[in-house]
């Protein structure tokens, strides 16, 4: 693996390891950003949702349930509740076949719940390809990836922290 091949991120969570498996996995569209940078139909509204839950789930975003209009960015390939998660990525230009794979640990720490996400796999992708962003292999592509799911993650314990203040957004 090359060091541009994976990018990690950690935060901490302020509840405990099972609750911050639900928030991550049953309020996602609570917490994951919407527009262009973070959602697959960009401007257009959708729900997040990872359906069903559990192994061979799918990550989707909904755009309209009747019409079955939905992107799968992914099959959930682990679902260990309070531990691991695992599940494949797909951007929205990628081509058949390819794919990325994300892991988010979940562990106790001091305060809370330590998340870590790994989002790995990215040598499969041409370093030419679009979602590169003209970044080929170099270290300010994992950069940029790592700076997507930083945000993410801030984002996750920020919804995680009003949840057990009591509220939820």
């Amino acid at each position: 693996m090359s060091s541009t091949d994976s990018v990690r991120v950690t935060t901490v969570v302020p509840v405990d390891p099972a609750t911050a498996f639900e928030v991550f996995t049953g309020q996602v569209d609570a917490w994951w950003k919407r527009g262009p940078r973070y959602r697959p139909g960009g401007l257009r509204l959708g729900v997040m949702r990872f359906d069903p839950p559990g192994v061979g789930g799918r990550l989707l975003e909904v755009y309209d349930e009747a019409a079955g209009d939905a992107f799968e960015l992914g099959r959930v390939l682990v679902w260990k509740p309070a531990e691991q998660l695992v599940f494949e990525w797909r951007a929205r230009n990628f081509e058949p076949g390819q794919r990325t794979e994300v892991e988010v640990r979940f562990e106790v720490a001091s305060g809370g719940t330590r998340v870590s996400l790994e989002h790995r796999g990215w040598d499969s992708i041409p370093v030419d390809h679009p979602s590169r962003h003209g970044w080929g292999a170099s270290g300010a592509f994992a950069s940029m990836i790592g700076l997507f799911w930083a945000e993410l993650a801030t984002s996750l314990r920020s919804h995680a922290a009003s949840r057990r203040e009591g509220g939820r957004p």
